[in-house]
């Protein structure tokens, strides 16, 4: 794969980001993009919550697979090419062939789905900047070749062009709706995984999420899958706070929702609960921080921008010199596209986002603004496109 292809590839793909598209018709177009140098025919893209790796958003290509299955299969069972560890591990991308030698069958995934027709495996995780905010498999079918060495490369390449797009999409403006007036929703699963119960009011929720296609039923969806099977993976030594089973995901009209799961009264039947609500400020403000790529005292200038705070009141908070706050709200308004405060605090936060924003303490990595995996140039002010509704899709 000539060098002139990956550059550009790269360049088509940052372009792309800059076009300001919502999450699915950029993913949408991003596998068109690498059609053209690689060949499948059929992929899955999925967004991530950086703070926990848990999938927020997914989208499926002339494919199918439940949420029971996608969140056993990333989060539970053993197995090679997980996208997380693709993520953390550095490696970015992986074949299926080359990390089991060779013998598909070592792999279950492979294994459960090759009854389908589907073959080789291509995974890429989408990392910049230490965040990893999306993944994609790319699919062969059974009859198809082996993905190479040189492809795998050429998509590991593509990884931080990609998790840019991706995390400029999560702050394109969605046209507003009136949000969902609803209580939170509540999913109970029994020790095998299965659900036992589900809320209206979840059910609800759920239909809200940007799944596509979505969940034939709401209990299959795969948002709320990955919260349910990192929460029965836990053991209580691990996670005594309860706050790594959770993520923070945006509906379709714009809105934000929490995501967390649970271990209930007891523990000893082994089951858990996933609790959906609409996301406080507290919660979302520190991941748009991070999509906008603003630095943990740029985070701290912000909120006390948002505050009403006068140069000389954020110099006396923070310690330093106004000169020093001045440089501080230059990069941010170079990171979010504002060109003043009243900007900043009208169009960038409080219309687009969140009323205010709080501190907050005590939460996993990547919760705050600072990611366990950012850095992030503004969106262009540009409406989100449609969410299709549907794709044709094959089981697996």
């Amino acid at each position: 794969m000539k060098r002139e292809d990956l550059r550009r590839t790269r360049g088509e793909m940052l372009r792309l980001g800059r076009e300001g598209l919502d999450w699915v018709t950029y993913s949408v177009q991003a596998s068109e993009i690498i059609r053209r140098a690689i060949s499948f025919q059929r992929s899955c893209w999925h967004t991530v919550d950086p703070g926990t790796v848990l999938f927020t958003g997914s989208l499926n290509q002339n494919l199918s697979c439940s949420g029971t299955w996608l969140a056993e299969h990333e989060y539970v069972i053993d197995d090679v090419n997980k996208w997380w560890f693709l993520a953390r591990s550095g490696r970015r991308a992986g074949a299926t062939s080359l990390a089991t030698y060779g013998d598909l069958s070592r792999c279950v995934r492979h294994r459960s789905h090759e009854s389908y027709g589907i073959g080789e495996e291509l995974r890429g995780s989408f990392v910049i900047d230490g965040s990893y905010w999306g993944a994609a498999g790319l699919l062969r079918d059974r009859d198809e070749p082996w993905f190479t060495h040189e492809e795998v490369q050429f998509l590991a390449a593509l990884s931080e062009p990609i998790a840019d797009g991706l995390r400029r999409a999560l702050l394109v403006t969605v046209a507003a709706q009136d949000p969902v007036q609803d209580g939170p929703g509540v999913m109970v699963f029994d020790e095998y995984g299965e659900v036992a119960s589900i809320s209206p009011a979840a059910e609800r929720w759920i239909a809200q999420l940007v799944e596509v296609p979505a969940p034939a039923v709401a209990s299959e969806s795969r948002i709320v899958q990955a919260v349910a099977a990192r929460a029965r993976r836990l053991r209580d030594d691990q996670d005594p706070l309860e706050l790594s089973a959770r993520s923070r995901a945006r509906t379709r009209s714009g809105h934000w929702l929490l995501l967390y799961g649970t271990r209930l009264a007891g523990r000893t039947d082994g089951r858990t609960a996933v609790i959906i609500q609409p996301a406080a400020p507290n919660e979302v403000a520190p991941l748009v921080a991070l999509a906008y790529g603003l630095t943990e005292r740029e985070a701290q200038v912000t909120r006390l921008c948002l505050r009403g705070h006068s140069t000389e009141q954020m110099a006396q908070a923070l310690h330093v010199s106004a000169y020093t706050v001045q440089d501080h709200l230059k990069s941010i308004f170079d990171k979010t596209g504002a060109r003043s405060r009243g900007q900043l605090v009208g169009q960038v936060f409080l219309e687009h986002f969140v009323p205010r924003w709080e501190d907050i303490s005590n939460c996993p990595p990547g919760w705050h603004a600072v990611g366990s995996y950012g850095r992030a140039m503004p969106p262009q002010e540009t409406p989100a496109a449609p969410v299709p509704d549907h794709v044709d899709t094959v089981q697996a």
